[in-house]
């Protein structure tokens, strides 16, 4: 419920408007250089896991992991499969949008990355807490993927293979 108002919010709000994209070729770089911004928390989620498995106090490179390395370890694994899964949808709704709506694209990045740094606070409190972070990123993708799949078989299903 808090997505779509966040959304809606922001995309009545904020000051900015996409720049004119009336190819499929420039949608997608439009949503390419976008997506590079929401590699910004999984990138964080590497160096921390890296420096926290540096400072860990275990001898054995391939043992037991402590909970503090496993939690960012977790993190950047969940968060690598959760945005290629992002970045593909957002390429194929960038190709079903109408230009007035294109602004969607940075404001769902953002969601995105700001959501996997909700994730990443609250998995780190406790595992109870995470399911506000997870939802907040995997439901807007659930939604960009049931347009998607409505833009396919109903809107353009002539298109659907070209």
């Amino acid at each position: 419920l808090l997505c779509p108002c966040l959304i809606y919010g922001a995309y009545v709000f904020l000051p900015f408007d996409a720049p004119l994209l009336p190819t499929v070729s420039a949608r997608l770089v439009y949503t390419l250089r976008c997506a590079a911004f929401a590699t910004f928390p999984v990138v964080l989620g590497m160096i921390v896991s890296g420096i926290s498995r540096l400072c860990s106090s275990a001898l054995e490179p391939f043992g037991e992991l402590q909970r503090e390395v496993e939690i960012h370890r977790t993190y950047v694994s969940q968060s690598i499969h959760l945005f290629i899964l992002y970045f593909f949808n957002m390429a194929v709704l960038a190709t079903y949008l109408p230009q007035e709506l294109l602004k969607l694209i940075p404001l769902l990045t953002g969601l995105f990355a700001i959501s996997r740094l909700i994730f990443w606070l609250s998995y780190a409190i406790g595992r109870s807490f995470r399911a506000f972070g997870f939802s907040m990123t995997f439901l807007p993708l659930l939604a960009m993927l049931l347009w998607n799949l409505y833009g396919m078989f109903v809107l353009e299903p002539e298109n659907l293979l070209s």
